[in-house]
């Protein structure tokens, strides 16, 4: 919005974008869902495109997890900031910066935001600022690939709380919400992912289920079908 010949810019989440009259969106699009870093190649890139009708500029940032409890700069990436002509790809590039070998994967966040230069028009004209919020997993080197790790989560009722444990070396993706079989009773989760060795409980009231479902995603958001997981133990 232009006040006292200034523009401001609007920054709205891709998740939360909502119309605004008179506006001009400034689109910024990955090539892919998830940035996948392999130890073993020390490096890799992606390809976003500015899909406005002008000019941009991309500002690229990695923000850690904080319940990841570690706040060294795993990745590097360049250029932090480029200008990108309308349609047109810019190819961000990361670098792996390891002190010693993972031996867990590792999961942290991108941030891609498209800035336009210059607004042109009406004075009530506003620009908005997409950012697109990815996830960053970087793969140890010599780790098979689990095509399923939801499955290797561990499951129990401690005590009025379902407990959901992670002790496997991979990140697991999947919705927010899992239900209690066999009566169905919904338990709300805090992230749709779990980190490896992370150990985490919820309360409930159904301390008789027997199972629970979940509603699992691939690295690259891919839903699949539900897993029924056994709980395999009961206390108190």
């Amino acid at each position: 919005m232009r006040v006292g010949g200034k523009v401001i810019v609007v920054m709205l989440s891709v998740l939360t974008l909502a119309a605004v009259n008179d506006s001009r969106a400034a689109g910024v699009m990955p090539e892919t869902s998830l940035l996948l870093l392999d130890e073993a190649d020390g490096s890799g890139a992606m390809l976003v495109k500015n899909t406005d009708e002008q000019p941009l500029l991309l500002y690229s940032k990695i923000e850690n997890l904080a319940e990841d409890g570690d706040e060294k700069p795993l990745v590097m990436l360049t250029p932090p900031v480029a200008r990108v002509e309308a349609g047109e790809w810019q190819q961000v590039r990361f670098m792996l910066q390891l002190q010693q070998p993972l031996k867990t994967q590792r999961l942290k966040r991108v941030i891609f935001e498209g800035i336009p230069q210059q607004l042109e028009g009406g004075a009530a004209q506003v620009g908005v600022a997409v950012r697109q919020n990815l996830p960053l997993v970087i793969h140890p080197k010599g780790l098979a690939v689990h095509r399923e790790p939801w499955k290797l989560l561990k499951w129990s009722l401690e005590a009025g709380r379902l407990v959901m444990e992670n002790d496997s070396p991979y990140v697991v993706r999947l919705a927010e919400v899992v239900h209690l079989k066999p009566q169905g009773t919904p338990v709300q989760l805090e992230h749709n992912y779990v980190l490896p060795g992370q150990k985490l409980s919820f309360p409930v009231a159904d301390t008789e289920a027997e199972a629970v479902t979940l509603y699992p995603a691939t690295l690259y958001s891919y839903t699949v079908d539900s897993y029924d997981a056994p709980l395999t133990a009961k206390a108190g």
